[in-house]
């Protein structure tokens, strides 16, 4: 009779991604990216619709948006950690750890979202003020905010579900569940906004209740999905969280770093003039659509790094490693000459006539930074796969430190100022992108991926990474 352990490397040996390592990569990134698409496209939704209401309901959506943006990305641990272990455990054969892993992220989820329903609401009027938002606009945001909140548990239970699905390599129910979610809220949205038959015209907070009602159907959808997959646990250890939030604290500061850094490059840009800022908002507009792209290699690498991790096959991790850093090379090579190509396309939709001097000059290192910028992406994903996280905090933190030297040591103005406010994100790109591939080749300090006696431990914890 085989062991449990022979029989967990056989299964490993006959993934998919042995045989076919491009198919499979691609096969699987791509319901991620039109996951990572749809997502967003909620917002767009109901900007449509409210932007007939008039422009202070409008401007109320948008304060209220951002705010919920910036408190939600703190929460994105729960899907990145509990991917990471749901994927060790699945590799390691190890179907009730990965049920446990799952069940306690699910629960986490809840509570947190609960708690931050009941922490922010008494605070919600003054966030509006502090965002500029009076009066009307103030009201509006405040009526938004306050219907969004009793579905934040729905957010954070669909993230936690999507980590654990993709985990187990499934990456189109996320796929089903973001589109669904997406059908509901235009249905309701025109249905509450605007009322029909018995139905009363709700305004902005139809848009809200309409969003608020399509994330709650995803988050059962989420859960029935993980219910199908894995089960739910009879019990759980609320010790086990401090696992899960020390990946968040790492993550958290890791995150804080790279908005930290983006936010001193925006003000850099507009200190130059209004020219230089609307040049540079067109310029970043396209960086972070492109990032959609290779945030799904990422996903997809962060799966299999994890799943092979947790079979003890340390070379199939490092193919995998290496599969997807050729694939994110070779996309971030067309994203470059697709740049290159479609500059004067985008001068003319995005940028005004008057901005377009600047605009030509710093669009150029910033599409030359693109197979970078992809190697720096898809590294991140390997390393979340290792549960590297203090690694990648720590490597965000030196990045960051030596970028933030370089944008405040540039000239307020000149006629190349903004190329040099790219040509210095580039280099803060490239720092992140030493980084991540030197951790994986030759393998500096305690690195997972260098050798097998690194990663095999009797029990893998999602916190596992060391530091520089």
């Amino acid at each position: 009779m085989p062991s449990p352990r022979s029989s967990v490397a056989v299964e490993a040996e006959s993934h998919p991604f042995v045989r076919r390592p491009h198919r499979t990569l691609v096969g699987l990134s791509l319901p991620v990216l039109f996951s990572l698409i749809a997502e967003p496209l909620t917002g767009l939704v109901d900007t449509a619709f409210v932007a007939r209401l008039g422009a202070a309901p409008l401007a109320a959506l948008g304060v209220a948006t951002v705010l919920l943006s910036s408190v939600f990305w703190i929460f994105n641990f729960l899907g990145v950690g509990t991917q990471t272990e749901v994927a060790r455990a699945d590799g390691a054969g190890r179907h009730a750890a990965a049920r446990d892993a799952a069940g306690q992220a699910l629960a986490l989820a809840a509570v947190l979202g609960a708690l931050l329903a009941a922490v922010a609401w008494p605070f919600l009027g003054a966030a509006a003020v502090a965002m500029g938002a009076q009066g009307a606009m103030g009201e509006g945001a405040v009526v938004y905010l306050r219907i969004r909140l009793l579905g934040g548990p729905a957010i954070l239970l669909t993230v936690a579900a999507f980590g654990a699905l993709r985990g187990l390599q499934d990456m189109r129910t996320p796929l089903w569940i973001a589109v669904g979610i997406n059908a509901l809220n235009a249905v309701l949205d025109a249905l509450l906004i605007f009322g029909t038959g018995p139905v009363p015209a709700l305004g902005i907070a139809g848009a809200a209740w309409a969003t608020t009602a399509s994330q709650w159907l995803g988050a059962l959808w989420a859960l029935a999905a993980v219910h199908r997959r894995l089960g739910f646990a009879g019990s759980l250890r609320w010790r086990d969280a401090v696992t899960l939030l020390t990946v968040g604290r790492d993550l958290f500061v890791r995150t804080g770093l790279l908005i930290a850094f983006l936010l001193v490059a925006t003000r850099a840009a507009t200190r130059m003039g209004a020219d230089a800022g609307a040049a540079h908002q067109a310029i970043r507009q396209i960086w972070v659509f492109t990032a959609l792209l290779l945030d799904a290699y990422a996903a997809t690498a962060q799966s299999l790094v994890s799943y092979f991790l947790g079979a003890s096959r340390v070379s199939l991790a490092r193919r995998v490693a290496g599969v997807a850093c050729v694939w994110g090379l070779g996309t971030g090579a067309l994203l470059t000459l697709a740049m290159l190509l479609a500059e004067a396309g985008v001068a003319l939709l995005l940028v005004p006539a008057e901005a377009r001097g600047v605009f030509a000059s710093a669009w150029l290192p910033a599409a030359l930074a693109q197979p970078l910028n992809a190697l720096s992406f898809v590294t991140d994903g390997i390393h979340w796969g290792t549960g590297d996280y203090r690694y990648l905090r720590n490597a965000m933190l030196m990045a960051t430190g030596l970028g933030l030297l370089g944008l405040f040591s540039l000239p307020a103005g000149g006629p190349h100022a903004l190329t040099a406010v790219w040509a210095v994100t580039g280099g803060w790109i490239a720092v992140r992108c030493a980084f991540g591939i030197a951790r994986v080749w030759p393998g500096i300090g305690r690195s997972p991926l260098r050798s097998p006696a690194a990663v095999v431990r009797a029990e893998p914890s999602a916190a596992g990474g060391t530091g520089l």
